[in-house]
């Protein structure tokens, strides 16, 4: 009988022993013809033309090979290795690091991030403040307002008018949520589209849909499940994709990434009947659907490579907060069949701050004709 997508929690299980933080090699999974013929890639540029909004900072085939990849021996074994995007991330930073510095060096200038934060929020405030850091660690300029609750809608749109104009800032960023008494839609929209280094402007949003354009911007997480993809060999062209979730800042546009690599896509939701048939076909799952431990691993094709978006809170009277973070995949049953798996924490994560800092380079040399 056919059934709408039921959430289900294995959290109550063991907690699977931690798995070897091993990189992978290409995995030889099964080749399905390809829907879709988009050609763009998304590499790491050393060429002298503009930076792409779909690319980093060099070429990625000069990194060490001993780096992310282990030998076919290594992948036949019968758990699945961890994709380990905190290593990944700190690897990323430190190219974007080196190239803050030749461009300072070079023309004067240090890109520079600007960040709105609304309200009191413990959560934002913890996350502007990850970012902030994350700035430093790399030389990257970060500039921040901080404005009450109660502002008004106009407070906010006068903040972003302002770093919209000031050319030391080549990113602006407005932490989300925003209280409900603003309109989020008509604030997004107000940050420049040259500087709109989450990538959720309309029109970020559009090219990247769009055959033969790009985007300024690719948003951050879903830049990153990809990227994690490239740093670990995995092949996209020709695969069989599923995404879960169709958010506008994850879900849809990791499918349109996933387009543009020549996979043949598919995006399940809360709505569609028996996800599980989906999931099953696919050779690559990326799941951004924010419900705990919902993909299990019957759900998932053995080989199949599985990245998990998802940051949910589960009960857990062991832990010193009272709760454990988990994903949107039951990584106990998950890791037994996959191939490849993020763990949460420490997998999609990291990577979103650093294809933040990443989208503010690009900016900053684009802005600056400087390659």
């Amino acid at each position: 009988m056919a059934s709408s997508m039921i959430f289900t929690d294995c959290s109550s299980s063991t907690a699977a022993a931690a798995a070897r933080l091993l990189p992978l090699s290409r995995y030889k999974l099964r080749r399905t013809n390809p829907l879709i013929h988009i050609r763009q890639r998304i590499f790491f540029s050393s060429s002298k033309q503009s930076p792409s909004p779909l690319s980093l900072v060099s070429d990625h085939h000069s990194l060490p090979s001993s780096t992310l990849l282990v030998s076919d021996a290594m992948a036949s074994d019968s758990s699945a290795k961890v994709i380990d995007g905190k290593t990944v991330a700190k690897q990323i930073r430190e190219e974007i690091a080196v190239e803050v510095l030749r461009m300072r060096d070079a023309i004067g200038v240090v890109p520079g991030l600007a960040v709105i934060l609304v309200g009191d929020r413990k959560d934002s405030s913890t996350y502007v403040r990850n970012k902030k850091k994350a700035c430093e660690s790399v030389g990257i300029n970060s500039y921040e307002v901080k404005l009450p609750e109660n502002s008004t809608e106009q407070q906010v749109l006068d903040s972003i008018s302002s770093f919209n104009n000031d050319p030391s800032v080549h990113g602006i960023l407005v932490q989300l949520p925003l209280p409900l008494h603003m309109n989020e839609e008509k604030i997004l929209n107000a940050v420049g589209i040259e500087k709109d280094v989450d990538g959720f402007h309309p029109l970020n949003i559009g090219r990247l849909a769009m055959r033969g354009r790009d985007p300024l911007f690719v948003p951050c997480t879903p830049k990153g499940c990809i990227e994690l993809l490239h740093r670990y060999g995995i092949e996209i062209k020709g695969k069989q994709a599923v995404v879960i979730g169709r958010s506008n800042i994850v879900g849809m546009p990791a499918a349109l990434l996933l387009q543009r690599e020549d996979a043949t896509v598919t995006i399940v939701h809360s709505r569609t009947r028996n996800p599980e048939d989906y999931t099953r076909e696919a050779d690559i799952v990326i799941s951004a659907a924010g419900k705990a431990n919902m993909v299990r691993g019957s759900w998932i094709k053995p080989g199949a490579v599985v990245i998990d978006v998802g940051i949910n809170p589960v009960e857990d009277l062991e832990s010193p907060r009272g709760y454990r973070l988990v994903g949107d995949v039951c990584y106990e049953e998950v890791s037994k069949v996959a191939s490849a798996v993020t763990p949460v924490p420490g997998g999609v994560g990291p990577m979103t701050i650093a294809m933040l800092l990443s989208n503010t380079l690009i900016s900053a040399k684009r802005c600056h004709n400087f390659s």
